[in-house]
């Protein structure tokens, strides 16, 4: 069963799996407010908002050892695969998905930082059934979800930090609410959390 995490929750990721995890997937799902219009008849379709997922690997001293975000679909190292930008959240289920293999990823990185932005500048208020969630990949079962805020003039969020902590993996829900149109914006909120 899945654990709907809170902002600042920690979580063993090998307990709530019921075992060791090699390949996990954060995906990232979101709707955009349908606009208003006279009684619903006329300019009330679904704006398009262009939210994106991004993961930075950070190594023990904070510096950045690569990164995954839309302009580069994959690690350098391979460890780490984004499915692709959706720019709009049409669709049901997950609308962006960063495939981690975490028995690939390198001994430096000590921290797998997630975030989402607004590339096209709405703020959170015009998103709804925003959500991110870790699922075991080989299994299909979902791990952790965490309901992204969905109020606010924030355009951007740290989501959560998938992080090795005694020889395990660990994911902290962090939900901390920030400004910014791609991760570079966002790095003295991650480097905050590290």
């Amino acid at each position: 069963m899945s654990i709907s995490l809170t902002k600042g929750q920690k979580i063993s990721l090998e307990k709530e799996a019921g075992g060791q995890l090699t390949r996990v997937v954060m995906g990232l799902g979101w709707d955009a407010k349908k606009k208003g219009g006279f009684l619903g008849m006329f300019g009330g379709g679904a704006q398009e908002i262009d939210l994106d997922a991004s993961c930075v690997m950070f190594d023990a001293s904070g510096q950045i050892v690569d990164t995954v975000w839309f302009r580069q679909l994959q690690s350098r190292d391979g460890s780490i695969q984004h499915t692709g930008d959706n720019r709009t959240g049409a669709g049901d289920g997950d609308d962006e998905q960063i495939i981690v293999d975490l028995s690939r990823v390198p001994q430096s990185v000590t921290a797998l930082v997630f975030v989402v932005n607004s590339f096209t500048g709405q703020n959170f208020s015009q998103v709804e059934n925003a959500y991110c969630r870790l699922v075991d990949q080989a299994t299909g079962r979902e791990v952790a979800r965490y309901n992204l805020s969905a109020t606010g003039s924030h355009t951007a969020q740290v989501m959560s930090k998938v992080y090795r902590h005694g020889g395990e993996w660990k994911m902290h829900a962090i939900g901390e609410n920030a400004s910014g149109r791609t991760f570079q914006d966002l790095l003295p909120v991650m480097r905050a959390n590290l």
